[in-house]
């Protein structure tokens, strides 16, 4: 079942130790993992500062793209239970992009994770949530 709910762009859990074996490099120094999930080829990690997305491109997958989304940007996330037949669990965060959180002129981008049926997002969103809301308040605060 790993393959088919990678191949229908599901995320599965992933166990520290080997995430660190394959994404330390992306750390920063004295940046530990908190945990992560992998699609086929592609894969996301929490740390206790950022989310990172690690997208490997191309046919072969040697070309990788690495992206990351700070915490303290996350301030809105939604969650979609999955349905009948093929529908599956996402998890939708709104994060700000500009440099400066509470400027005038803010940039703000979106990013939807989905999981399989039987995967339990409630623990990512609740998570989530919660630093979005500490977030808010202390933005508008």
């Amino acid at each position: 079942m790993g393959l088919f709910s990678g191949l229908f762009n599901n995320y599965s859990e992933v166990s520290v130790q080997e995430l660190q074996e394959k994404y330390g490099a992306f750390l920063t120094p004295n940046e530990t993992i908190q945990t992560g999930f992998k699609l086929i080829r592609d894969a996301f990690v929490f740390t206790e500062e950022r989310l990172i997305l690690i997208d490997h491109q191309g046919v072969t997958g040697s070309k990788t793209r690495v992206v990351s989304i700070h915490l303290d940007a996350i301030y809105e996330v939604t969650m979609e239970t999955a349905g009948t037949g093929f529908d599956d669990c996402e998890v939708t965060i709104h994060y700000i992009t500009s440099p400066y959180h509470k400027s005038n002129n803010i940039s703000v981008s979106s990013y939807k994770f989905e999981f399989g049926k039987k995967f339990n997002a409630k623990p990512i969103y609740t998570t989530l949530m919660s630093i979005a809301l500490a977030n808010n308040k202390r933005l508008n605060g």
